[in-house]
């Protein structure tokens, strides 16, 4: 027999009735019933009941072990009685009596239980990651994660892309977040940096000649953590394609996506990927107040300015004097109380904002009446001409917004995910992708005219050369995102490969082109040897696997995260270097007061 084990702890049905075995995992949970000891037997595949009574020679020994001991076990398979049959339990129709025990590991008092559904701190987790990686719901989520790379890999593969690895030592690189660097022992005061994501190196390949490129790769961003972001790396398929269009991108990730979607969705709903919407950047902003929209949510607002200008809502008439202003109007189906539109008027409080501004329409003496104090103050007639552009009627509502849209148009954007969720609106059995397409290139700063970039300066203008000629601020890029239900999965472009539209686009923001070569040499130098049209993106393994999963927090589906402040509490990152190390990469600490 093997050392260990005969069987896994989710093999033993009835058909192994009468045989010994040998299982090995650890000890879930002990019962004593009536000096009889049941313990639920783990492993990594599922769980086994084995039992011991007294009169068995290894009585004494099982009576000492607890949970989370990891132990191996000799015994007799025994079919259960019918009444004690497990049905939630591939192994519920057995029981293994005990003849024999090995304790292969015992465990110290536990920080935290592995059995049950306690909630712990954080930290606490965090801390002992390795104890609460072994909880079902842990397991399944890294079972999953592992399952969903193993998916998109073999999609890949059937596309016709051939997986290459780039290098993760490499040189910094802007791509909207900071460097994690790397100090040279060989090169005393400089750095290297870890790549942000493989985007060069990737672009480089197409110059190469390599046609189609996909990765599942590491990124490394020092940037600050919240729900669905880890604060120093991630995962990302990443992809590029030569002699591509835009949409050559679209058709060629959206059904690797979409099956994953379906494999892994557990029966939620996902449209057909050519059916998936493509949304302008500025119509998403304007619509939901996003540019990553959960279409699972119907509401779309609305501008509704020329109800209020000149009104008796002096507010918004006032507001509507000042160069670039508007009012948005948020539909509220089924909202027509006014105990949900004080709700509402107090979410827009805490984000911030004076209050927000309402109409709800009810039904008095038999006909239709628009309440509440916007109503009153702008009239019947403008009241109705609101209520009809936005197709609403008798028990709904909307609210109202205004200002400068940048300034407004976020918890705008919020206010219509709450509306949506609060009033059921939202399909929570579904997927909803859209693509946000006609990025712009640039933004201008309000208070000096400067401009920047505002998304990635290596896609291509829409227009090519000519489009620069003009002006900057209506430069749209071939650039896109992928949302699903709320969140960015993912981001890509076509790329910027003639030089002198390169130089051009860094030109009117503000960079030389000796300043562009000095940043971004290899590129530049490359894409003057015959570089071909090419594209591409990359999507967030960790989002992807956090949505499938059902979780919120993103630190749900990864093995070893760090905690917010970025510290590993398990293997005490970051830690001080010591004297030895510092001297010989010729690097001093200079202590913070």
């Amino acid at each position: 027999m093997h050392t260990y084990r005969s069987h896994t702890c989710a093999a033993l049905t009835k058909a192994n009735v009468g045989e010994t075995v040998r299982l090995s995992g650890w000890v879930h949970r002990v019962r004593d019933h009536g000096g009889i000891l049941f313990i639920d037997l783990r492993d990594h595949y599922g769980t086994t009941q084995v039992l011991c009574d007294p009169d068995s020679a290894a009585f004494a020994a099982v009576e000492k072990v607890r949970s989370e001991w990891c132990i191996r076990i000799d015994g007799e398979v025994k079919a259960r009685d019918e009444s004690l049959v497990n049905p939630k339990l591939p192994t519920g129709e057995i029981e293994v009596f005990v003849r024999d025990i090995e304790v292969l590991g015992a465990a110290k008092e536990l920080p935290l239980m592995v059995f049950g559904e306690q909630e712990y701190p954080e930290e606490t987790r965090l801390r002992y990651r390795y104890l609460d990686l072994r909880r079902e719901v842990m397991q399944k989520n890294m079972t999953l994660r592992s399952d969903v790379v193993s998916s998109m890999r073999k999609r890949m593969w059937d596309k016709g892309f051939r997986e290459y690895q780039t290098p993760i030592i490499t040189a910094s690189s802007p791509e909207g977040a900071r460097d994690f660097l790397v100090p040279s022992r060989l090169h005393p005061g400089k750095f290297y940096a870890l790549p942000q994501a493989p985007q060069q190196f990737k672009q480089l390949l197409m110059v190469s000649g390599f046609d189609k490129y996909f990765q599942i790769a590491p990124c490394f961003r020092d940037e600050d953590p919240r729900a669905d972001r880890s604060p120093t790396d991630f995962y990302q398929l990443d992809m590029e394609m030569s002699f591509v269009t835009q949409q050559d991108v679209f058709d060629t990730i959206s059904p690797v996506l979409a099956g994953v979607f379906e494999e892994f969705g557990e029966g939620k709903k996902v449209d057909d990927p050519a059916s998936w919407p493509q949304i302008s950047y500025k119509d998403s902003a304007l619509w939901y107040g996003t540019d990553k929209p959960d279409l699972r949510n119907p509401i779309k607002m609305q501008v509704v300015s020329e109800h209020f200008a000149g009104s008796g809502f002096a507010i918004f008439a006032k507001l509507l004097e000042q160069e670039g202003t508007e009012i948005r109007a948020i539909p509220a189906p089924k909202g027509g109380s006014r105990k949900f539109c004080d709700r509402m008027n107090a979410f827009a409080q805490k984000e911030g904002l004076p209050g927000m501004g309402y109409i709800f329409w009810r039904e008095a003496n038999g006909e239709m009446e628009a309440a509440g104090p916007l109503a009153k103050n702008i009239g019947p007639e403008r009241t109705e001409a609101i209520r009809q552009q936005l197709g609403l009627g008798v028990g709904d509502a909307a609210f109202f917004l205004g200002g400068k849209p940048k300034q407004f148009q976020t918890v705008a954007g919020k206010a219509r995910t709450v509306i949506g969720d609060e009033l059921g609106l939202t399909d929570q059995n579904r997927f909803a992708f859209a693509w946000i397409v006609d990025f712009p290139i640039y933004e201008q700063d309000p208070e000096t005219g400067k401009l920047d970039f505002e998304h990635n300066p290596f896609s291509m203008p829409q227009g090519g050369m000519e489009a620069l000629e003009g002006n900057p601020l209506d430069v749209r890029g071939f650039q896109y995102d992928l949302a699903c239900n709320g969140y960015e999965l993912v981001s890509g472009a076509i790329r910027n490969h003639k030089p002198e539209i390169m130089f051009k686009a860094f030109e009117l923001a503000g960079y030389g082109k000796e300043e562009v070569i000095k940043r971004f040499g290899g590129m530049v130098n490359a894409f003057q040897y015959g570089a071909p049209p090419h594209g591409g993106c990359a999507a967030g393994i960790d989002r992807i696997v956090m949505l499938l999963a059902d979780e919120q927090n993103i630190r749900e589906v990864i093995l070893f995260p760090m905690n917010q402040r970025a510290e590993d509490l398990m293997m005490g990152a970051p830690g001080e270097p010591t004297p030895e190390q510092l001297m010989e990469l010729n690097l001093r600490v200079i202590p913070q007061e």
